[in-house]
């Protein structure tokens, strides 16, 4: 045999031997008419802490790739300004003040009330009903009881921490070390971890590559980049630019988110199954007070100014949705519960009292009507809310200890409060709020989170006003 036919024979072998590879790859498509869905929520990030958001310093290119394949919320909100309640929000697609669950879960493991109450239905149960494998990763954070985590909830696979706060090596964690990481129910010794926005992303691949030929729901949940900040030399190599010390650990953490969203897009796009497959991205509340970007936003976690509920906000659904777009009316994370059922094809069921609406419609019409009328945020029972109609903001402030108005075409930054030059308007988003208000229940548990968010807000007026020549003297009152 010639060595051209000996050449011949081997390259058309070798077409061979991948074309099972291949075709598999195509059935695993074909198969999944119902789409993949992925929810990926950072913790305390920053508005303006993604590169699609219009990060100079923090560089995102991965999730900044989400988003140039999908749709920008610019108008993007959260139910609350902290984690557990807005995770209860998200979690059921109601305001999650309907059931009490107002404040953040203080970490007790022993008490069996402190927790999204279980009558409360969550996506994953519904998920779970239409087929699909369901996946937790990461923090969970809406109760440490046994009847609250995970496995309760409709998910089949769980890794991850129960609380609010964790170191990010996994050693275990609260002043009795009884805080793990922990996997379908057992503990996770510590010396088995890198680090875990890495070891979340690991086992957010590991689970894609298990169920990749049957449809798959994650809730994918990174600690980063809350607090303690811990980061590993290889992320912080990202962020060396950076020369404010805290912000550059802050963005060496979300280095480490976004390199794990690379991942699993690369990993959706060699298997065949990211064309379809809805994946989310968004923060649980706005950004941090130390360390983050929340744009030209007032405020910060903790807080109903815009920096506090408003966050960074993205869709991509390559099969079905528009790509490289922005979409500018409000949405909030409540929108994502209906959207996924939509999605999967599932009814919305009227018994299920749902506050967020199936944004498939407006996103594949690009319709001018906005999907909710208004939108509410409520704290502490009151001592703080607000509420969104079209481009009007009505505020009450217990920190500034006033209501205000604002304009929000005009002034993003809520500077200029115009309550008195529209009383009817501020009367009537009032009776708006009232009227909403009314159908709540009084918180579950209490948190002194509020009043942690208050002082540190406090000391930053203080030094503010120790910084100016005229203030010297000034006294602040406590």
């Amino acid at each position: 045999m010639s060595k051209t036919k000996i050449l011949l024979f081997l390259y058309f072998v070798s077409l061979l031997s991948c074309e099972p590879e291949k075709s598999k790859h195509v059935k695993s498509s074909n198969l999944n008419n119902k789409p993949n869905i992925i929810i990926i929520l950072t913790d305390d990030q920053g508005y303006a802490d993604v590169g699609f958001n219009g990060s100079k310093d923090i560089l995102t290119p991965h999730i900044d790739k989400i988003a140039e394949d999908g749709i920008i919320f610019s108008d993007g909100y959260v139910s609350h300004p902290y984690c557990s309640p807005s995770r209860a929000g998200l979690m059921t697609g109601r305001y999650q003040q309907r059931f009490g669950h107002e404040h953040n879960v203080l970490f007790s493991p022993q008490d069996s009330t402190m927790g999204t109450p279980n009558n409360e239905v969550f996506l994953s149960n519904k998920m779970k009903e239409a087929g699909y494998k369901t996946c937790a990763i990461g923090k969970w954070h809406l109760g440490d009881h046994p009847n609250f985590l995970p496995p309760q909830r409709g998910f089949d696979h769980w890794f991850g921490f129960s609380g609010g706060h964790m170191n990010y090596w996994g050693y275990p964690y609260s002043k009795n070390k009884t805080m793990h990481i922990q996997r379908n129910g057992k503990n996770v010794d510590h010396k088995e971890l890198i680090y875990l926005t890495d070891d979340f992303t690991n086992e957010a691949l590991s689970f894609i590559k298990q169920e990749k030929d049957t449809p798959f729901f994650m809730y994918l949940s990174y600690n980063a980049p809350h607090s303690p900040d811990h980061t590993t030399k290889q992320y912080l190599n990202k962020s060396d630019h950076i020369e404010n010390g805290i912000r550059s650990v802050y963005a060496a953490m979300i280095a480490g988110v976004d390199e794990g969203v690379g991942r699993i897009d690369s990993l959706l796009t060699r298997l065949g199954i990211r064309e379809n497959t809805l994946l989310v991205f968004l923060s649980d509340n706005g950004g941090r007070l130390d360390a983050a970007n929340n744009g030209q936003f007032r405020g910060h976690k903790g807080m109903l100014f815009e920096g506090g509920i408003r966050v960074p906000f993205t869709m991509s659904w390559p099969a079905k949705l528009p790509q490289n777009t922005t979409y500018n009316q409000p949405v909030i994370s409540l929108d994502i519960f209906s959207t996924c059922l939509a999605a999967a094809n599932l009814k919305l069921n009227d018994s299920l009292r749902l506050d967020g609406k199936n944004l498939l419609p407006f996103l594949k019409n690009n319709l001018a009507e906005a999907p909710h009328k208004a939108l509410f945020w409520r704290v502490a029972n009151g001592e703080e809310y607000a509420i969104r109609k079209g481009n009007y903001k009505l505020i009450k402030s217990a920190y500034k200890n006033k209501t205000m108005l604002f304009d929000l075409s005009k002034d993003e930054m809520e500077t200029h409060d115009i309550s008195s030059l529209k009383p009817e308007l501020f009367n009537e988003l009032e009776r708006l709020y009232t009227n909403w208000n009314r159908d709540l229940a009084e918180p579950r548990w209490t948190d002194p989170h509020i009043l942690n968010v208050r002082k540190e807000e406090q000391d930053v007026q203080y030094i503010r006003f120790k910084s100016l020549p005229e203030k010297e003297n000034y006294e602040f009152n406590n």
